[in-house]
């Protein structure tokens, strides 16, 4: 299977790419009031309304520096049989990689930052681990009501 990779605070992350729509450079962010801590915004999508989530801080990790490698990747997110597309700020976008079941291992139970119910699996290329997210479960059902709901008043303002 293909996914892409990304790097958030010096750990390499994927998703499956067809999960990923696109990969945008870094663009003006329009910030939301009242939006939830980790939403920086929404960004201007061809007309439409996407909002943008920086996943260090869903993560619980740092807020980091905006460089030019920071990428916004669009991702559709499906909850509850729900899509709703979303914008995914990351540190720079490395590649697509193609893993086989045997280089996929499960998630571990302990040592990781992350909560792992979200986490697919852990990728093995080489010496190093990729984290494949399932970012269908990034997101609980109450956090993308909140985001739709953001960018539903922004739509109709």
């Amino acid at each position: 299977m293909a996914y892409l990779t990304f790097i958030l605070d010096h750990d390499q992350f994927a998703v499956e790419v067809l999960k990923a729509r696109e990969v945008l450079d870094l663009k003006a962010i329009t910030k939301v009031p009242q939006s939830p801590g980790f939403m920086l915004g929404v960004i201007n999508l061809r007309g439409g309304v996407v909002p943008v989530i920086d996943l260090r801080l869903k993560f619980g990790l740092r807020k980091g520096e905006q460089t030019r490698e920071s990428s916004i990747i669009v991702m559709e997110v499906d909850i509850d049989d729900d899509p709703t597309t979303v914008g995914v700020l990351v540190d720079s976008v490395e590649e697509v990689l193609e893993l086989d079941e045997q280089q996929i291992e499960p998630p571990p139970r302990i040592g990781t930052r992350l909560n792992t119910e979200f986490i697919q699996g852990m990728g093995n290329s080489g010496e190093q681990f990729i984290i494949i997210l399932d970012i269908d479960r990034v997101f609980s059902a109450e956090e993308i009501a909140l985001i739709q709901n953001c960018r539903e008043e922004l739509a109709s303002a």
